[in-house]
């Protein structure tokens, strides 16, 4: 398939037109041989034994394996440290993508990319969870959260095509680079490193082998990689499917997903909102989302231009919109009723299911396309996803338990009460108080 991605953010080297210019200029500038190596390898082999394919994929792969690590390091230093490191290896990657002359400095670029994910993602989406511990303000903080990830995601590629057309390949990521360093500035004022001495008497949080045998965080797990693997396996194939079969411009391929944000955003809206009344049917709203995925993902094939196929598209997002959006604070509560109210590790779980469909679909979904067709890749994929809404039934019960009274909660409310005590006499006092 042609070479055209619309995620992760940061991801791109190719213009708007779909046609890899960005990519193989990068891979080998200056150098029309090399250039045409890469391009002709591109589309004689199946993206499995591509470099561009792995080159794609190196971030999810590398983020999977870094995030059970990070989410025993969020755990026990807490959320700001790991949040800023992650801007800054994010700020490296990006930089390193924009003076990138080759293969191998691009490899080191993408993979860096999902080091320092693998802690921003995590840390930032724990935060709001340990910040916002009732709902329904946790499921708006989050899905404030998901909006914008929404937006990250589906507008970078016009976002990037534009200015590589118009600016050339370096502007792109040094816009996104000076962000990050923005970003970290902001962190640094708002919470300063000297701040981190809250977590010094915050218990130590459930490990996260633990936390991936609970059965009830593996179907939510599953479901979160279920519910992307239409997003993840779509991207780099549906624009060579669009211009093979409808004869779709460069620019219809470069705004493919850009329309798709505005149903992703309605569907965190809608979610959030039912989430307040009904808070005991988050495992409804996931269930239902992924039927609507499913059935999305097998309407696309039927489409013949370029109006019918934002459609499905739109419906995909949407219903990942309802999927993320009622079971993320999900994860949380989870953590809240049956483990220790420490978020690092549940969080890291989550981007490691996002990560298995982000890390499979650059390589593995142009081979099925190849092999099987795009027909059978969607119907599959469909399948998939309307197989496994009743799977989530299983959380019906816990959903309505309420959240236990935590160790975690336990010290706050001790260590508030101290604070707010008056001392009496000095020394005497504060043995009075420690008695």
């Amino acid at each position: 398939p042609k070479l055209h991605t619309s995620r992760p953010a940061g991801s791109r080297m190719q213009s708007p037109t779909g046609d890899g210019a960005g990519l193989r200029r990068a891979a080998g500038e200056g150098n029309p041989s090399r250039e045409n190596l890469y391009w002709k390898q591109w589309h004689a082999e199946p993206p499995a034994t591509s470099p561009i394919g792995v080159l794609f994929a190196s971030k999810a792969i590398l983020q999977l394996l870094v995030n059970p690590l990070s989410g025993t390091f969020i755990d026990r230093v807490g959320y700001d440290v790991p949040l800023l490191i992650g801007l800054a290896v994010m700020f490296l990657s990006t930089a390193t993508f924009a003076f990138a002359e080759n293969y191998a400095t691009l490899f080191a670029a993408r993979s860096l990319q999902g080091l320092g994910s693998a802690f921003a993602d995590t840390a930032g989406i724990a935060m709001i969870a340990d910040r916002y511990a009732e709902e329904p303000a946790r499921s708006r903080a989050l899905g404030t959260a998901l909006a914008f990830i929404s937006f990250g995601s589906l507008a970078a590629p016009p976002f990037g095509g534009v200015l590589y057309q118009f600016a050339g390949k370096r502007v792109p990521f040094l816009v996104l680079a000076c962000v990050c360093l923005l970003d970290g500035l902001l962190l640094l004022a708002l919470v300063p490193p000297c701040a981190g001495g809250a977590r010094a008497n915050m218990p130590v949080g459930t490990p996260i082998h633990r936390l991936m045998a609970d059965p009830y965080i593996a179907v939510v797990a599953g479901a979160l990689t279920t519910c992307n693997i239409p997003l993840a396996f779509l991207e780099p194939t549906i624009a060579n499917w669009m211009k093979e079969s409808m004869g779709a411009t460069e620019w219809e391929m470069g705004l493919t997903w850009l329309p798709a944000f505005f149903p992703h955003v309605l569907g965190v809206y809608v979610t959030v909102r039912l989430a307040a009344k009904y808070p005991h049917l988050q495992w409804f709203y996931g269930a239902l989302g992924m039927a609507v995925i499913g059935a999305s993902s097998c309407v696309v094939p039927a489409c013949r231009n370029f109006g019918q196929v934002v459609v499905p598209l739109c419906g995909i997002c949407f219903g990942i919109a309802l999927v993320d959006t009622a079971l993320l604070p999900t994860l949380a509560f989870l953590v809240d009723v049956r483990h220790v109210s420490v978020y690092g590790s549940i969080y890291a779980i989550a981007d490691i299911s996002y990560s298995v469909a982000y890390a499979l679909g650059p390589i593995v979904a142009g081979q099925i396309v190849h092999t099987m067709g795009f027909v059978q890749l969607n119907l599959g994929m469909g399948l998939a996803n309307v197989l496994y809404a009743p799977v989530l039934l299983f959380l019906k019960n816990v959903c309505q338990m309420k959240p236990s009274h935590s160790e975690r909660n336990i010290l706050l409310e001790e260590g508030t009460k101290l604070m707010k005590r008056p001392l009496r006499n000095g020394t005497a006092g504060l043995a009075k108080e420690k008695q």
